[in-house]
């Protein structure tokens, strides 16, 4: 097998001690913590030497013989992912029908800008009539970002773009403790991707794209696209190994394939419809199926009008309402025809000779 380089640039340059001191101090900016500005130094000096001798993860345990190294170890976090991944998946085999709502807007009620989105209103129009329909629903909004403390999503480090081995199902590139990488909350996402039976992700359009926040979570989700769940293959991130393993031939897993799905993209002046089409080549990507043509909603509330009345123009929308009533029908009954075992895409049994 042909040798493939590991192409690197330049070196690594840490931090200096006094510009990480810096850094670390900032979140405690606050005048109320200088009464404990003295244990707050030593808490620095730790974090300082866990950064220096990269102690990326802490506290880990061998794999078990569930893996292809048994003996290598792999942190109590990834593992703990893994697990809560198996029990969704387990839950949906037997457990009734469930449907994952996102809201995609970062926009909250509850810090700047002080109004709720109006997406958040139309994805829990959709779970009125999902519930109506006697499906069980998970919203999934992610304003949550923009408003809870240190919820984060660390964005895509394209591990796959080395080799798609390198990139684990679930993500292990967080937490990294050295790099103060914490707080990841699609270690919670995951799961509750694959307790699903069908998704409908909603999103305003921001410069002709989805949100920053759903972006974050669309970028975060490719391990389910082809990852691997065997992290000591690769031994952790050893990017030759990981190489090696793809060009011996690899099976690019779904790991979502098989879900139902529906869209909803609105805007005010230009980029639904882009939008809108973008979402549903991303969720069938992953392998998921649309719900008919009328679960792809790509619309305007409020076409060139004042942002200030944004929220009554969809007031006045009841075609809109309509329009998320039938996504979510139209969901709710691909939802019933795949767990029922009526449902056959046209393509079922063919092979796709470009499967990355």
């Amino acid at each position: 097998m042909k040798n493939i380089e590991v192409r690197k640039l330049t070196e690594y340059v840490p931090l200096t001690r006094e510009q990480f001191r810096r850094r670390f101090f900032e979140r405690f900016y606050d005048p109320a913590f200088d009464a404990v500005n003295d244990e707050l130094e030593r808490v620095c000096d730790i974090a300082w030497d866990g950064y220096i001798q990269y102690r990326k993860s802490p506290r880990s345990q061998p794999a078990g013989a569930e893996f292809a190294e048994p003996g290598f170890k792999l942190p109590f976090e990834w593992l703990a992912t893994r697990e809560a991944i198996r029990e969704a998946e387990r839950t949906r085999k037997t457990g009734p029908s469930r449907i994952l709502v996102v809201s995609g807007a970062t926009r909250s009620e509850h810090t700047c800008p002080g109004e709720v989105s109006k997406t958040r209103r139309l994805a829990n129009h959709a779970i009125d009539v999902l519930q109506g329909q006697s499906f069980q629903t998970d919203l999934l909004d992610l304003s949550a970002l923009a408003d809870e403390p240190w919820k984060v999503i660390l964005p895509c480090k394209t591990c796959v773009s080395t080799a798609m081995p390198l990139c684990h199902w679930p993500c292990s590139c967080y937490p990294n403790h050295a790099m103060g990488q914490t707080n990841d909350w699609m270690n919670e996402i995951y799961p509750r991707w694959a307790a699903a039976h069908g998704v409908f992700v909603a999103t305003p359009v921001n410069w002709y794209q989805v949100s920053s926040s759903l972006k974050l979570m669309m970028d975060r989700l490719v391990c389910a696209d082809g990852g691997n769940p065997d992290p000591t293959r690769t031994h952790g991130k050893d990017p030759q190994r990981a190489k090696e393993i793809e060009l011996a031939g690899w099976d690019f897993p779904k790991h979502l394939a098989g879900r139902a799905y529906a869209v909803l993209a609105h805007g005010d002046a230009e980029g639904p419809e882009n939008v809108r089409d973008m979402l549903s080549a991303w969720l069938t990507s992953l392998g998921l199926h649309q719900a008919g043509a009328q679960s792809a909603i790509g619309t305007y509330i409020g076409y060139y009008e004042p942002y200030a009345t944004s929220h009554e123009a969809l007031d006045g929308d009841r075609d809109l309402l309509t329009e998320v009533e039938n996504g979510a029908r139209s969901l709710a009954e691909l939802v019933r025809q795949i767990r029922a075992g009526t449902f056959r895409p046209p393509d079922a049994g063919l092979h796709d000779p470009r499967q990355k």
